[in-house]
């Protein structure tokens, strides 16, 4: 981390700045791999012949990857772009638009739609969409960081010495 304070970050982002995440190819063991990690083992990503059939109107044409994992993936790519800077991850709500599978490459995109600051502190809105290989949105969604002033971040520190 370099010896900038937050609140030299934080001036400089701005609302309309991107970035986005490393790509990912889920495979049938990244989504095994997940599913050990998370105990979510539904059939819904691993059972081809329950996956044949229709649910309702939707039929999602084999095999999904864990909408968790899109999430995972999003948190990653706010956290890497935030610890260098001082932020810390605090909120995030997404909505699932189309499924993940096997073989597909995702990539979040994230945008900063919004600097508030409160007698609390400072945070950054940001707007997230992840896109599939073939520019698709697959899930959309907000996130919120804040960037703690120095004396919050010293405080919990101190009172554990």
């Amino acid at each position: 981390m370099t010896n900038k304070t937050t609140e030299q970050h934080f001036s400089e982002i701005n609302e309309g700045d991107r970035f986005e995440g490393t790509p990912f190819t889920p495979s049938r063991e990244t989504i095994k791999r997940f599913a050990e990690a998370s105990l979510d083992f539904n059939p819904l990503h691993f059972d081809d012949n329950y996956m044949a059939d229709d649910f309702g109107k939707t039929n999602f044409g084999g095999v999904i990857m864990h909408g968790m994992q899109n999430f995972a993936l999003i948190t990653r790519t706010l956290t890497d772009w935030l610890m260098p800077r001082g932020g810390y991850h605090r909120r995030l709500e997404t909505r699932w638009l189309s499924p993940v599978k096997p073989g597909d490459t995702i990539t979040p995109k994230v945008t900063v739609s919004e600097k508030q600051i409160t007698d609390k502190g400072r945070w950054v809105v940001f707007d997230v969409a992840v896109f599939n290989q073939r520019d698709e949105q697959v899930a959309s969604g907000r996130a919120m960081a804040e960037f703690p002033d120095e004396l919050t971040i010293a405080a919990p520190l101190a009172a554990a010495e």
